[in-house]
């Protein structure tokens, strides 16, 4: 019996309609727009000023704090200017405008296709060389992975989870990433299991990948503290405490890191920037993307520079359809729609999808019915029709006692509403609320 998290949890339609399809470089654009803040945390300080000359690899934010991650040049060219861009999210925010001229990376990194196999690194080393290349979850967290890599004093990792599930409908990126890298990958774990001193991994991948399970499952032979473990499909595995607990059968107590129950999780996608990292001397600058859509005309995985506008990858897919409502980044479930198509691609950005305007449009929200479909559905065993209600009145007390802050904000019961309640929309806002009276009161 495959694997799986006890607690809720959905089958959405899958429509990986990308599946398969082999990473495509994109061309880089005249000009890229560089976020200062690609991750959770404090924003990079920008270390170059307008008319400086930067090459591909060269660091262009530095962090200011523990909890940061460094930003580097994804291009070669000269640099603009220093100023607010549009994010994904909808704020304008500190960016490095850069305008293209060739391509001449930093001397430093192997850009060879040779796989190297051996770290003769300290594991002090080897978080150093994560922490310089600027590495992050890219699973669509993007925490900044050396801080994941430091447990806080008093823990200890006894295994490695490598989250190779992608359970988000349409995406693909993983799932090529693991098909096209496969040695890459595993090298990477060997090198994050020397870092936190830990003698086992398993790498969770979900059933609907069976090409993927096949090919990891072979080349893992190699490595006899390396294990693969075929995962039932159930939406949001993906999110850590569920991984954690359908590998280990362990639930991550609320508000604590899942250090606490001796796992650290890291998605595939952050494994293979962690080997070109670790051996290639190689910070983020790219990643891989699928763009996607029902009625998108080249559904694809694309690798994309960081700061390329989103336009571009759009067109590389076969441009936007006229039947476009929505422009999300990210998967149907937990992405975010956005603004606008020139906005950049950035350590975080997983997928593109398009939606068709009469899926985009949504029904109007009708009186609950107390069916407790939500809250059968909610991963983390919470009340999201409550939470709602708590929301919408402002009772952040009797909400934060309802452990509001424990969402993962997965978007299950918003799904399985038979009222087409925007339960999570509320929740996202109570959440943020939430969390902001605490750190004050902290403070």
């Amino acid at each position: 019996m495959l694997k799986t998290f006890r607690i809720g949890g959905i089958h959405p339609k899958e429509y990986k309609i990308s599946a398969g399809k082999a990473i495509q470089p994109i061309a880089i654009p005249d000009q890229v727009i560089v976020p200062l803040s690609q991750h959770i945390g404090a924003p990079c300080q920008p270390i170059v000023k307008k008319g400086d000359v930067v090459k591909t690899g060269t660091l262009i934010g530095k962090t200011v704090g523990f909890v940061s991650a460094n930003i580097h040049s994804p291009v070669s060219g000269t640099v603009l200017k220093i100023d607010k861009a549009l994010d994904a999210s909808g704020y304008r925010r500190d960016a490095v405008y850069i305008k293209v001229e060739g391509d001449e990376w930093e001397e430093s990194i192997d850009r060879s296709k040779t796989l190297v196999k051996e770290c003769i690194l300290s594991p002090k080393e080897i978080l150093e060389k994560i922490a310089a290349a600027g590495i992050v979850g890219m699973g669509g967290a993007t925490f900044p992975t050396h801080v994941k890599l430091t447990p806080p004093p008093g823990t200890k990792a006894e295994v490695l989870i490598v989250n190779a599930v992608e359970c988000e409908p349409y995406l693909t990126s993983d799932h090529q990433l693991m098909m096209e890298k496969t040695e890459e990958i595993l090298v990477s774990i060997a090198i994050v299991m020397k870092a936190i001193n830990t003698r086992k991994a398993i790498i969770g991948i979900e059933n609907n990948k069976r090409d993927a399970i096949e090919k990891f499952t072979q080349a893992a032979k190699a490595y006899s503290n390396i294990e693969v473990v075929a995962l039932k499909v159930q939406y949001p595995q993906g999110g850590e405490k569920q991984l954690i607990d359908a590998l280990l059968k362990r639930q991550v107590p609320s508000g604590a890191l899942p250090v606490s129950v001796g796992a650290i999780v890291q998605n595939v996608g952050t494994m293979f920037a962690i080997y070109e990292a670790v051996q290639k001397s190689k910070p983020l600058i790219e990643r891989v993307v699928t763009v996607t859509g029902k009625n998108m005309k080249n559904p694809c995985n694309v690798l994309s520079r960081l700061g390329i506008p989103v336009s571009v990858l759009i067109d590389a897919a076969g441009g936007l359809p006229e039947s476009t409502g929505k422009v999300v980044s990210g998967g149907p479930m937990m992405g975010k729609a956005l603004a606008s198509t020139d906005i950049p691609v950035t350590k975080g950005t997983s997928g593109i999808l398009i939606i068709p305007t009469l899926e985009a449009k949504r029904k109007s929200m009708k009186d609950c019915i107390r069916c407790a479909k939500c809250v059968n559905v909610c991963p983390m065993g919470l009340n999201p029709s409550l939470l709602m209600n708590l929301t919408e009145y402002e009772i952040w007390d009797r909400a934060e006692k309802n452990s509001i802050t424990d969402c993962i904000e997965c978007g299950s019961c918003s799904y399985t509403c038979p009222a087409d309640r925007p339960l999570l929309d509320y929740i996202r806002l109570g959440k943020g609320k939430v969390n902001g009276i605490i750190r004050a009161r902290k403070k």
